[in-house]
């Protein structure tokens, strides 16, 4: 029942296999236990039985007809003998269909009681019962929607958006967690352009993620350019589906409507780099990411920017700076600085892929030459210790960055030559105390 059988009829994969049935919790322990080799019972309170055999879990559930309360995502649950009120509890019509499994001959039969079937074929999205009644029973369903938009390129039926529009401030029932389940399965669909700006149309992301709606503004009032939101949709359109990639290109210009300066040369966003990064942490840690996912992407926003600078001219040591701060992130922050690229000129977009891939053939060209991606000086902190006799410290710590600092700006260098940098440390510290 459920996504498996939508999945099946537009011949998607399913790994999973949902079954239900009008016996009760412990009628299905009773049938399947000479079959299974083990049952997992933790949801058996909600009427779901996990049958374990050949190392995979099958759930079995009675069909339940649940009510909840509106302050809570926690149902009453009420079991029923009628598939139909089971079936109705589903989020949209074309989760909301079953397979009633054939006995000896028979004909496998297609259970539909809500139209299923002409949605998916119509690629319509819409609720089993009332949108009011659906959503009101479980708010993130107005996230999942946009969550299908995404994943299947199905369109949400104008009743459901109505509910939407109308309800969107009851998704802070749910938890942050659930919201990232579902938004990290958003972000990687296919079609999430459109997901993105239903979304943004319909309220919804103004009570999740308010970052995105503002960023409705134009760029430059008096060219009319492209907004920032369309332009930050078209890039996360553009970007490889991962969850890492996808989200960085949809923070990577948050800082901008907080940055928008207007002077003689037109409209300027300095330093947005710098507050987006601090912006997209914080919302991600509101929604519960993983800790270094939300450092990674804060680094993106961060450093997205540093690439322009390029054309001006970069030494060595700036390539070498440049791939350090990027770090393992190198070829997701190159994607990205790739796709910030929503110009309808062709010349502009031409040059700045260009430039991009000029560095990273300096990039590639000084890898041949010396541990690039390494960058560590020739002797360690404990080597500086023993030379130096100090401990531990701040004054340990002074010299590895000088050690480092000297990789980058002349490349590789032999211990020697470490211990002569030394030498020359220790001899500017005894003439400052002196």
């Amino acid at each position: 029942m459920g996504g498996s059988v939508r999945d099946a009829l537009l011949d998607r994969g399913h790994e999973d296999l949902d079954f239900t049935t009008d016996a009760r919790p412990d009628e299905i322990k009773e049938i399947v236990g000479d079959w299974a080799s083990d049952l997992y019972l933790a949801g058996e309170v909600f009427g779901t039985v996990g049958a374990i055999r050949d190392g995979r879990v099958h759930e079995i559930t009675t069909f339940r007809s649940d009510v909840y309360h509106e302050d809570s995502r926690k149902p009453r649950v009420t079991f029923s003998d009628d598939i139909a009120s089971d079936l109705a509890r589903r989020d949209f019509t074309v989760n909301a269909m079953a397979i009633r499994i054939p006995v000896g001959g028979e004909i496998p039969e297609i259970v539909d009681p809500y139209h299923g079937l002409v949605d998916l074929a119509a690629k319509v999205l819409r609720c089993p019962v009332d949108p009011q009644v659906s959503f009101g029973d479980d708010p993130l369903r107005m996230l999942r929607l946009f969550r299908f938009v995404s994943q299947l390129g199905f369109v949400p039926h104008e009743s459901t958006l109505e509910a939407v529009a109308g309800m969107a401030p009851r998704l802070a029932v749910v938890s942050p967690e659930r919201i990232q389940g579902e938004l990290d399965r958003l972000m990687v669909g296919e079609n999430v352009a459109d997901a993105l700006w239903g979304l943004v149309h319909s309220g919804l992301a103004e009570h999740f993620i308010p970052e995105l709606p503002a960023l409705a503004v134009e760029q430059d009032p008096v060219h009319h350019h492209k907004d920032v939101l369309a332009h930050t949709v078209a890039v996360v359109e553009k970007m490889d589906p991962t969850p890492l990639r996808r989200l960085a290109a949809l923070f990577h210009d948050v800082g901008k409507p907080a940055t928008r300066r207007f002077d003689s040369d037109g409209v300027s966003f300095h330093h947005h780099e710098v507050v987006g990064a601090r912006m997209a942490r914080a919302r991600l840690q509101e929604l519960r990411y993983p800790k270094q996912l939300t450092e990674d992407v804060a680094q993106l926003v961060f450093l997205h920017m540093r690439p322009h600078t390029y054309k001006m001219g970069w030494t060595d040591a700036a390539v070498r700076r440049y791939v350090r701060d990027a770090g393992p992130l190198l070829d997701d922050l190159n994607q990205l600085v790739r796709n910030d690229v929503t110009t309808r000129s062709r010349k502009r977009a031409d040059a700045i892929a260009g430039r991009i891939d000029e560095l990273e053939v300096r990039i590639a060209e000084l890898r041949k030459q010396e541990e690039l991606d390494a960058l560590r000086p020739p002797i360690d902190g404990h080597a500086v210790m023993q030379y130096l006799g100090v401990q531990p410290g701040p004054a340990v710590g002074e010299v590895m960055h000088l050690l480092y600092e000297h990789r980058i700006e002349h490349g590789p260098y032999t211990v020697e030559e470490a211990y002569a940098l030394l030498d020359e440390w220790r001899a500017g510290r005894e003439q400052g105390i002196g």
